[in-house]
């Protein structure tokens, strides 16, 4: 049994999450089917992936996003889908902060890094935006790049601008190489909350 499957046979004793809510864990993404398989929305499908995993759907809107209540590690935790776009990513996240009264250590940020190779993930405790949008539009509506993050590789980008690759489908062999990575991003998210960031550094980095 993974981390996360003994995560979800707690989660699933508990039934409703009760409780402040303690975590946000948000994947970024673009809204719309166009966009579903892109490279660009491999924070969506971790999130989506996670949901499938916890037997519940991400259909609530909230924040400017579409959300659902989990409970992990006996965690309350939101995960959330910005519908924003990805260059205005920080209005949900911030909203949400706000309305449950989190600091930027209780936020995890689930995104493509174009820097990193298919199949490979990393977990950061903070750092710029890398030239990632969403991560800008976060870092400017929070007011801090302390935030925890997890990224999702999707490179290496071929001779063409960023902007158009990033938001090309996935190619079929990168799609086979994700699904390892999807289940290994939900063990470390759970592994994540459960023990902290730079045990889940050395062992998922």
């Amino acid at each position: 049994m993974s981390i996360f499957d003994r995560f979800r046979e707690i989660s699933k004793s508990e039934s409703v999450p009760t409780g402040p809510v303690e975590y946000l864990i948000v994947g970024l993404g673009n809204p719309g089917e166009q966009y579903a398989y892109t490279r660009h929305n491999a924070g969506f499908m971790v999130i989506d992936a996670m949901a499938e995993r916890l037997e519940t759907d991400v259909k609530r809107f909230k924040f400017k996003s579409l959300c659902s209540d989990v409970t992990i590690s006996g965690k309350h935790c939101i995960l959330m889908k910005p519908e924003t776009y990805m260059n205005n990513s920080g209005q949900a996240v911030s909203e949400a902060m706000a309305f449950y009264k989190l600091d930027i250590e209780h936020v995890i940020i689930v995104y493509d890094d174009i820097s990193l190779e298919p199949g490979t993930l990393r977990i950061r405790r903070k750092g710029s935006d890398g030239g990632h949008n969403g991560i800008k539009s976060i870092i400017q509506h929070t007011g801090t790049k302390n935030f925890d993050r997890l990224k999702i590789g999707i490179g290496p980008q071929p001779n063409i601008p960023s902007e158009n690759y990033v938001l090309q489908n996935f190619s079929k062999d990168q799609l086979d190489e994700l699904k390892t990575v999807l289940k290994t991003s939900i063990d470390a998210v759970g592994f994540y909350l459960d023990n902290g960031i730079q045990k889940a550094q050395n062992r998922f980095n």
